[in-house]
């Protein structure tokens, strides 16, 4: 079944829990590179993502979250893009052994734009499209680009990942909600900035994730399904961390985590997955409730 399939016939479509917070659980150090371990330590990627398959998600995205070039360049691993990106890929294909489709991840570089930072819209485009081809061509289902802050940088990675594939593409952003009742990105955009680039480019969905935590995003997700007739995607994190020993610890229960969804799905939502801090239990609860329905 391909990803429009998926959506078309099911009323909700069950994504997959965090990575980073998951590697970090298991070991991997604050700081480090997430997707090194695609190759130093892929028996570990590997069984995160087979526990989110267990649990019942539909999508496994790659752990590829910081898997551009420019990012990896923080780490000194900027030539071993391609490697990393298609390591991620085949850990991902070997977990879903056929019972998820796999969605390659593309995140934000972490720097600024220029005229705010250094880095220019053609760099941007050209690290994504690197990272895009790499995903692509290790066989993924679809490209998911998140966590977008800018809706100019979001703009260089759709328009990247739409030059090297045909897949479906999915679109998210990151906004916190104002006094006012609206939300707003870190760049000041508004939830149209999401919507409008999604149409552009003939993505398959589009919504938001991370965030302030599940509590507030329900009027987020009744926003974006008044602006859009695409499938809206909701990815939460397990509440609001909390700092314990220098880490983000993230303690929303799945019981907890699962009452909240009720209110996503009934906002819009129609693909719900979790973000940082979620577990194979919140994927499970979701998926629980997906079968109610």
């Amino acid at each position: 079944m391909d990803f429009t399939t998926l959506v078309e016939t099911r009323p909700l479509v069950v994504g997959d829990g965090a990575m980073g917070t998951q590697l970090m659980a298991r070991g991997l150090a604050a700081g480090r590179c997430c997707e090194l371990w695609n190759v130093e330590n892929p028996q570990v990627v590997q069984a995160v993502q087979r526990e989110y398959v267990e649990a019942g998600a539909d999508l496994l995205l790659t752990n590829t979250f910081g898997g551009n070039p420019v990012a990896l360049a923080r780490h000194g691993l900027a030539d071993r893009t391609e490697e990393l990106n298609g390591a991620a890929a085949a850990i991902a294909r070997r977990a879903a052994d056929g019972r998820a489709l796999v969605v390659g991840d593309i995140g934000p570089t972490g720097s600024l734009l220029a005229p705010l930072g250094e880095l220019s819209v053609a760099e941007a485009r050209d690290a994504f499209r690197r990272q895009a081809e790499a995903l692509v061509g290790a066989g993924v289902d679809a490209v998911l680009c998140e966590t977008f802050q800018s809706g100019d940088e979001l703009r260089a990675a759709l328009e990247a990942a739409r030059e090297c594939t045909d897949l479906p593409l999915i679109a998210s952003m990151t906004f916190s909600p104002e006094p006012s009742g609206r939300y707003r990105s870190i760049m000041g955009e508004a939830p149209e900035a999401v919507v409008g680039l999604a149409e552009r480019f003939a993505c398959a969905a589009c919504g938001t994730n991370c965030g302030q935590g599940i509590e507030t995003m329900a009027p987020l997700i009744g926003q974006l399904a008044d602006l859009t007739d695409l499938p809206v995607i909701a990815q939460p994190n397990a509440g609001l961390p909390r700092l314990v020993g220098g880490r983000a610890v993230y303690e929303q229960a799945p019981s907890v985590f699962a009452l909240h969804v009720v209110r996503l799905y009934e906002s819009g939502a129609r693909i719900i997955g979790g973000c940082d801090g979620t577990t194979a239990q919140h994927v499970r609860a979701l998926r629980l409730f997906a079968d109610s329905l």
